[in-house]
């Protein structure tokens, strides 16, 4: 749900959806419409319904209800994408994966940690310059850090803790 959409927004429809169903089996039970109001206002809200019941049915179907582990067979829904993949792989299996979406992309290359154009790139980089068993956690730490401190636009350079070893790349204006 977070494409093209503001984190909180994505946490907020997220927690009204998941204390209605947390599961494929759940989800297929609902309708269209009530999937609607649950998620909404997120971007694409009504694409994204239709694609959230497709997956909670194939996984039903193939998985027997069961989210796969490993990467291939993730990326084979439509509708999810690296970030998604490794996200899960990390978070609900464990599996070292970087899952890079616009934070990461954005703080990883402003530090000058890596210098890439795209979100994969960032990832492939990230995984020669991390050590595995900092994988899952990058990703938390370093959304957390560009939601509050490295924003996109002024981020508060005055106020972090990694100033003196940022590269500040595309950082025009800070406060």
């Amino acid at each position: 749900m977070s494409l093209r959409t503001k984190d909180k927004t994505t946490t907020d429809a997220s927690n009204r959806l998941f204390r209605v169903a947390d599961n494929p089996y759940d989800m297929v039970k609902l309708t269209p419409r009530r999937l609607e109001r649950l998620i909404y206002p997120v971007g694409f809200y009504r694409k994204k319904v239709r694609v959230v019941l497709k997956v909670s049915r194939e996984i039903i179907e193939n998985f027997s209800g069961r989210v796969p582990d490993k990467l291939e067979a993730l990326l084979k829904f439509k509708g999810v994408g690296r970030k998604t993949a490794n996200l899960v792989l990390g978070l609900a299996y464990n599996i070292p994966a970087i899952c890079v979406d616009t934070h990461v992309h954005r703080v990883s290359n402003r530090l000058g940690w890596v210098k890439t154009k795209t979100p994969e790139a960032t990832e492939e980089a990230l995984e020669k310059l991390t050590p595995k068993k900092y994988w899952i956690d990058l990703n938390t730490l370093l959304v957390t850090f560009g939601q509050n401190v490295c924003l996109p636009i002024s981020p508060f350079c005055g106020r972090c803790f990694v100033y003196k070893f940022c590269k500040r790349r595309g950082v025009t204006r800070s406060r």
